[in-house]
């Protein structure tokens, strides 16, 4: 007999499923008219890429409910945030992935500072260079300051997802890069465990851009989503501060409450 919380993760797997193609079909739709605007216009319009996890985590669709059972209402949390710092989000894009130039045998780092505390990330550039290159070029830049980390899930799944310069869950770098390290060692039984930041998709291979999940509870997920570092003890208490603050539909599925910014990302070579 299926128990009711293996229901609850196959019908929330299965929300996921539906949202992937929904998502899927709204960017082939949107690639072929910006296609037809560019040919017009004689502009060339690059797609950002990365709309994240299938569609699971790209911020739309939150009012589906035949996957998850909504709350009787929204949190009611106080904000456990500060204030953004002063700046805005710059509009940067590039029409193919940065050349490769991190040393794989070296260790990196990053650093998010937020508005909720500080995130710091270990990241497995052995395993994932492209993700961990493709960071270290985007933090460089200063693509993801003053971003906000748009969505955040309490049901079935447990993330935060950010690195959406539109903070819609479409937005992207430009440029896609390819899978890696899905056979890492740490995925066992189709589950993301708690400290692990992996890379969002959009269900189809090699899509991922400069979107990014923080998983802070154990998270049932098929082995699609690039693993490429583990998250500080400290960076799991601010991750748990910001899920407890829960998310503004009340159906586990959001925007969260706590206004988490990234106010400066920042990737070093240990």
């Amino acid at each position: 007999m299926v128990s009711n919380d293996q229901r609850r993760r196959q019908l929330a797997r299965e929300k996921f499923l539906r949202q992937q193609q929904r998502r899927e079909s709204a960017r082939r739709r949107a690639r072929t008219r910006n296609t037809v605007i560019a040919s017009a216009l004689a502009v060339v319009v690059v797609a950002g890429a990365g709309a994240f996890a299938a569609g699971a985590f790209d911020g739309k669709d939150t009012k589906d409910t035949a996957a998850s059972k909504p709350s009787a209402s929204p949190s009611k949390a106080a904000d456990p945030c500060k204030k953004p710092a002063a700046g805005k989000v710059k509009a940067l894009s590039w029409k193919k992935e940065p050349a490769l130039t991190v040393d794989k045998a070296a260790d990196y780092t990053m650093n998010l500072a937020t508005t909720c505390g500080d995130i710091g990330i270990d990241l497995k550039t052995k395993e994932a260079p492209h993700t961990v290159n493709s960071f270290d070029f985007l933090a460089g830049k200063g693509f993801f300051d003053h971003t906000k980390c748009h969505r955040l899930t309490t049901n079935g799944i447990y993330v935060l997802q950010c690195g959406d310069p539109k903070g819609t869950g479409a937005g992207g770098p430009g440029y896609t890069i390819p899978d890696e390290n899905l056979k890492d060692k740490s995925l066992k039984g189709n589950v993301y465990p708690a400290g692990t930041i992996a890379m969002a998709n959009t269900g189809q291979k090699h899509t991922g851009g400069s979107q990014f999940f923080l998983v802070y509870q154990d998270s049932q997920l098929p082995p699609s989503y690039t693993p490429f570092g583990t998250i500080s003890d400290s960076g799991m208490k601010v991750l748990k501060k910001i899920a407890a603050a829960g998310e503004s539909t009340g159906q586990g599925d959001g925007a969260p409450n706590a206004t988490v910014v990234i106010d400066k990302a920042t990737v070093k070579k240990s």
